[in-house]
């Protein structure tokens, strides 16, 4: 004869209620990430109604029993999870649920009622002055019957059943007092009977009763458990078990949910390829974004960035318009606004992330941002967050240098400055044709920090550029290109600076200028050039016109800048001139000759 629970598992077989179970667990997670009006919340109530229809063309009712971490129906665990925290058996378990029947119809409008209510105990505090118990009871389903195991003052363990209905007029504590009195003498505390139902008798009651007396009523605030209902052995737990319990309860709580709704978030727009689904979730991040942002969470900002460029490679099905969304998502960061709002918020902000973060974000940066990071830094008041910024600056320069070239044309007043400042420091090669516009531009404070970049740099094409400033309109530029070009002896520049020398070039110098052209002359020259500026510094006869005392002068730190036994004979032979400036000009350069 064929058993009843076999000829029952062959009409619904206990894999179907697997997947019912896996459908419903789902589901919960839905409904807690989605509101009503939502499609997802919608579609997830409609897999669920279809989860129930094999199930239902078999069965009236589903009778499931609950345990720590698994859903027990005829004797087969049809749902298993090991994590607590994720699983719903432990969510009904621990508020005392030991039997869930759920009877046909249950999937229409009372199951979404019920998640809802199992969400919602989920994120009750320990201190609540509600629970599972209470909340079902409020509800008054028709087609859901639950039971529980619950400690009830003055009255001791029982069996209740919140399904059942219960007068409006009286307390709910009065319910259960009434219900426990309907029990005779000798019966035992037993369970309330609900819509037909009978509950067994529990063994401590049944105890208490053939002992004829009565139970002790128990004073304990709501939430404190006796160790002793749960403790079965003398130590029940070892050391390792109590610090393993304790590592898990601190990583629970100092956990960051918001990774772990992004990641199911990522997972679902991978899983499902639907249009309305995979917009929503952009949607969502693209509104997170910029909140996560402004509250200083680079990390987890650097990370959002990763992961959306990553969805963009490996997303099964996706169309053009989602990845040139998630493209441009990726470049927003790169947005000068955004970049701005980045930087004045680093510069001011008082709980300034770790320096770490900081940098992960600033990688994440396209060519693009790199305007306005060379606008910013200079502006930048934190010594540290300046020094954080320079270095990501120079990264992102070394890399593309094409926008370094790019902004070094473009001729931003803001920008300008930055970029030409970047060019020298790194001593970028590329960036000179860049630099060699900027020395046709009018403003002389721009052209004078870009012959100083130039003089950083060094390269022959540099040189160039400044053997060409040394006729620029402003004499600070033209200081500059000598004294650079002067200490590299740069030959190029020789036919220039001797214009100046052999009195046929500006006529109005003054005498720190024309000492820089006679040093110029005389480092490039060398010591072919003793016989020019000897003739220059020497005294003259009656018929000839006699040199100008800063002339002489020049002449003879131009000598000092040769350095060569020759040169330092014509300074002897002068050394006692009457003109006491050209003394001193002459002890100057053999001071220098010396050394």
């Amino acid at each position: 004869m064929t058993e009843p629970g076999a000829q029952f598992e062959q009409i619904l077989p206990p894999e179907q209620v697997e997947e019912l179970l896996r459908t419903l667990v789902k589901a919960s997670r839905a409904f807690q990430m989605y509101l009503p009006n939502n499609p997802m919340f919608h579609r997830a109530a409609k897999n669920l109604e279809t989860a129930f229809e094999p199930v239902w063309s078999a069965v009236d009712e589903l009778v499931l029993t609950v345990q720590e971490t698994d859903f027990v129906w005829e004797g087969t665990v049809v749902y298993h999870q090991l994590s607590k925290a994720d699983s719903l058996a432990w969510t009904l378990y621990k508020d005392g649920l030991r039997v869930l029947t759920l009877r046909k119809g249950v999937e229409v409008e009372e199951l979404p009622r019920l998640l809802r209510v199992v969400n919602k105990v989920r994120g009750l505090s320990p201190d609540a002055t509600e629970d599972l118990f209470t909340l079902l009871w409020t509800e008054e389903f028709h087609f859901v019957d639950v039971r529980f195991t619950e400690f009830v003052q003055d009255f001791g363990t029982a069996e209740l059943v919140p399904g059942a209905q219960y007068s409006a007029g009286a307390s709910f504590a009065d319910e259960v007092r009434t219900d426990l009195a309907a029990v005779g003498p000798g019966e035992g505390i037993g369970g309330v009977a609900a819509q037909g139902e009978t509950v067994a008798e529990g063994e401590e009651a049944g105890a208490a009763g053939e002992a004829g007396g009565a139970v002790d009523a128990v004073d304990r605030p709501k939430g404190v458990v006796d160790i002793d209902e749960f403790d079965s052995t003398l130590y029940f737990l070892d050391a390792g078990e109590i610090d393993m319990l304790s590592a898990d309860l601190r990583l629970e709580y100092t956990r960051d949910l918001r990774d772990a709704s992004l990641s199911a978030l990522y997972d679902l727009f991978e899983s499902y390829a639907e249009d309305e689904v995979r917009e929503e979730i952009l949607g969502v991040i693209e509104t997170l974004f910029p909140s996560m942002l402004n509250a200083g969470e680079f990390r987890a900002s650097a990370a959002v960035l990763r992961e959306t460029r990553a969805l963009a490679e490996r997303a099964p099905g996706l169309q053009q318009g989602h990845r040139d969304r998630l493209a441009k998502f990726v470049a927003q960061l790169s947005e000068p606004a955004i970049v701005s709002q980045l930087m004045q918020a680093l510069d001011e902000g008082t709980g300034r992330p770790s320096d770490a973060d900081i940098m992960e974000l600033l990688r994440e940066l396209r060519p693009g941002a790199l305007s306005t990071l060379v606008e910013w830094t200079p502006r930048l008041t934190s010594a540290p967050v300046r020094a954080l910024v320079e270095a990501a600056v120079q990264q992102l320069a070394s890399a593309h240098q094409g926008e370094l070239l790019r902004l070094l044309r473009s001729g931003d007043p803001e920008a300008l400055p930055g970029a030409i400042d970047l060019a020298g420091r790194l001593k970028l090669e590329g960036a000179v044709a860049g630099l060699g516009d900027v020395m046709g531009r009018a403003d002389a404070g721009l052209r004078l920090a870009a012959t100083d970049a130039l003089v950083q740099i060094g390269t022959p094409g540099a040189l160039v550029l400044l053997e060409k400033a040394i006729g620029d309109d402003d004499r600070a530029v033209r200081v500059a290109a000598l004294k650079a070009l002067s200490a590299r002896g740069y030959k190029g520049a020789l036919r220039r600076v001797e214009e100046v020398v052999a009195g046929k070039g500006r006529k109005d110098l003054d005498f720190n200028e024309r000492r820089a052209f006679f040093e110029a002359y005389g480092a490039i020259v060398g010591p072919t050039g003793v016989a020019t500026l000897g003739d220059l510094l020497a005294r003259r006869g009656f018929f000839r016109r006699k040199q100008s005392a800063d002339v002489r002068m020049c002449a003879a730190l131009g000598l000092g800048k040769i350095g060569s036994p020759e040169a330092r004979a014509v300074l002897e032979s002068v050394a006692e001139d009457n003109d006491r400036q050209v003394r001193n000009a002459v002890a100057a350069a053999l001071r220098g000759v010396a050394e």
